[in-house]
């Protein structure tokens, strides 16, 4: 399935298969593994396989979705949604650090990463953003590992589109 290339993106390919993708956003690089075979053609991409072994098949599907990602993230850009839910619990920006309260003894403080942009329009939810999609997921799992949601009580750090299977707490006797 060829790749659509949008106005005012240009895609590069040099030798060992090293693709670079330049757009509004930004410039992209990554090297795709050998033996897939990738052209340029006109407005579009072509991603090939030399030959039907497994192997082949599923680095085929792969890279194409790897330069699409590409191809998006210098357009669009990625976003990540969080949600900090728990009495008390609560996320602050200030210049380059994101400082959480989750209920611990101390304040959790994580500096953003190259390339990423994290917003905090209230106490309760995190905006992640940048253009390489694995850096933003990667981030916000990162962010997310600092309190996870517990089942009891849904309290911790959530992506806005996660759903937590609730639980029954343990009733005492009567």
């Amino acid at each position: 399935m060829p790749i659509a290339i949008p106005a005012g993106v240009t895609v590069t390919i040099a030798e060992n298969n090293k693709v670079t993708v330049k757009g509004p956003k930004g410039t992209l690089e990554r090297v795709l593994p050998e033996g897939i075979e990738i052209k340029v053609d006109g407005d579009v991409v072509n991603v090939s396989r030399p030959d039907e072994t497994k192997r082949m098949k599923s680095l085929h599907g792969l890279s194409r979705t790897l330069i699409n990602n590409m191809v998006i993230g210098v357009t669009e850009g990625y976003a990540k949604k969080l949600e900090v839910n728990g009495v008390g619990y609560r996320a602050q920006k200030s210049g380059k650090t994101l400082n959480l309260s989750l209920g611990y003894s101390h304040p959790v403080d994580m500096v953003d990463p190259e390339g990423i942009e994290v917003e905090v329009p209230d106490q309760a939810t995190i905006i992640v953003k940048g253009i390489d999609k694995e850096k933003v997921g990667q981030y916000a799992a990162e962010i997310r590992s600092k309190r996870e949601p517990e089942p009891y009580k849904g309290k911790g750090i959530k992506y806005a589109d996660e759903v937590i299977r609730r639980k029954v707490g343990k009733t005492g006797k009567k």
